[in-house]
């Protein structure tokens, strides 16, 4: 008993000193944190893994935004995430700890601030390395999910009125597309290949009034938001989808709020039925050769404005208020407005549209159509007669400059404002035409500053205007 109480104040006194000693370690003045780590499985899932009905809030700006920083260049790109803790400033324990998503977004980072510099030089020529159309071609890069089977995904028509629905499709698909992720993580945007035309084709004609288009589509963002964390990670801003048909606009109608920053690609781009443009892109209409005689675009058969002999001319369908009216008053009743429903055998279509200084462009039963993308073909100023229609690649753009807008009660008028317009005004309008058109000119494989580039820059600007936070994986 004696040695027992004789070493219990030696062995008291030990112990205190070592437990003076692990405070002092662990001590802030020191900043040796004892830190536990955890696998993502091993974490509990955050509220944009488990709620898909209240995701993050996404702040987004204009697409032209960049282009107002100049007043405020040093301003941040919106972001949305949850909270998280304060990054470290030792810059190579931040090197080796970065995200695919940070790192992402650093180079989303270098982009802005290029762009920025480029709009406040007013350097837009002369160090294209700036503009943001090549900085896409450098730097953007779109995954395809792989999910889903033939014919409703990974295929869509590659002919016809809705053709380019399927040839962007492949092209997104394509080994060689320099826009092509190799892996998800590496991704700055995410692509549905789901064509919206294929299940129309498919179900309509089973049964007209109950076909699952809508759910169709929203078990394949399901599929694709649970097996990834991609789409939640960011409520789906950075994710698009891409359709030509009349209908596509309806595939979120049923939850809007889980669709709220979902990326539409759409030729029905009316701004009176859902469309924002901020948020979706308007897709050009075309209206390809099928069977036997495939092409990617209508011939070139443009003559010179000095011998372009025709004021305006249109043919097609009568489908659509706008179209009835301007058969009404002009369907074969004038030689300079020459408007038909169904063209003379003898007229080749094409041919008199590259007669002819103004090609009208009525939309019909929806707003986007084909014409206006013949137009550019044939180097005829186009003529936009619609309402609520936002045009192709308006965003950069400015169609005022080479386009003419009759309202649609102003039809009656038409020959009037046409005969108003100068020699010097047609000729400069003319002129614009000839050098947007390549903007609207099909490649297989796609080329720089083409239909499919333009229509990639778009979603790339959308993509600029967002910043993930946070990673999620």
């Amino acid at each position: 008993m004696a040695s027992l109480s004789f070493r219990t104040p030696l062995i008291l006194l030990i112990l205190t000193l070592l437990l003076l000693l692990l405070l002092m370690y662990v001590s802030p003045l020191n900043k040796n944190l004892v830190t536990l780590q955890f696998s993502p499985s091993a974490l509990p899932p955050t509220q944009s893994q488990t709620n898909l009905e209240s995701p993050p809030q996404v702040s987004t700006i204009a697409p032209n935004s960049l282009a107002e920083a100049e007043s405020t260049p040093d301003a941040p790109a919106p972001s949305f995430s949850t909270s998280q803790a304060k990054p470290s400033t030792d810059p190579a324990r931040n090197l080796k700890n970065k995200t695919g998503t940070e790192k992402i977004e650093e180079d989303l980072a270098r982009v802005r601030a290029a762009i920025r510099e480029a709009i406040r030089s007013r350097n837009y020529t002369s160090d294209r390395e700036e503009t943001s159309h090549i900085a896409m071609v450098k730097t953007f890069k779109v995954w395809t999910y792989k999910e889903g089977e033939k014919p409703l995904v990974h295929s869509g028509p590659m002919s016809y009125i809705y053709s380019i629905e399927g040839q962007f499709i492949e092209e997104m698909e394509s080994a060689i597309s320099p826009f092509m992720a190799r892996h998800p993580d590496e991704a700055h945007a995410f692509f549905l290949p789901i064509s919206i035309t294929k299940i129309v084709n498919v179900f309509y004609r089973l049964d007209p009034w109950h076909f699952p288009m809508i759910p169709i589509f929203t078990d394949f963002v399901n599929v694709v938001s649970r097996k990834y964390p991609y789409w939640n990670r960011s409520s789906g801003a950075d994710h698009f989808m891409l359709s030509c048909h009349d209908w596509a606009p309806e595939v979120i109608k049923e939850d809007r709020e889980y669709f709220k920053n979902f990326i539409r690609v759409l030729c029905n781009a009316n701004n009176s039925e859902g469309f924002i443009p901020v948020r979706d892109v308007s897709l050009p209409e075309y209206n390809l050769k099928g069977y036997p005689a495939f092409n990617l675009g209508p011939p070139r058969l443009g003559l010179p404005p000095s011998n372009r002999t025709i004021l305006a001319f249109f043919a097609g369908a009568a489908h659509g208020d706008i179209r009835s009216v301007l058969f009404k008053h002009w369907k074969d009743r004038d030689n300079d407005v020459q408007v038909y429903e169904k063209l003379p055998k003898r007229k080749n279509y094409h041919k008199v549209m590259g007669e002819t200084k103004f090609c009208l462009c009525p939309s019909g039963s929806e707003v986007a159509s084909p014409r206006v993308v013949e137009a550019m073909y044939q180097e005829c100023v186009p003529v936009i007669i619609s309402d609520n229609y936002t045009l192709p690649f308006s965003d950069v753009l400015d169609w005022s400059k080479f386009a003419v807008f009759i309202p649609p009660k102003r039809i009656p008028e038409i020959k009037t404002i046409l005969k108003g317009i100068s020699e010097r005004r047609y000729l400069t309008l003319h002129k614009r035409v000839t050098q947007v058109a390549r903007h609207f000119e099909l490649n297989r494989p796609a080329k720089p500053f083409d239909v499919i580039h333009m229509v990639l820059h778009s979603v790339w600007l959308r993509r600029l205007n967002i910043r993930l936070s946070r990673n999620i994986s």
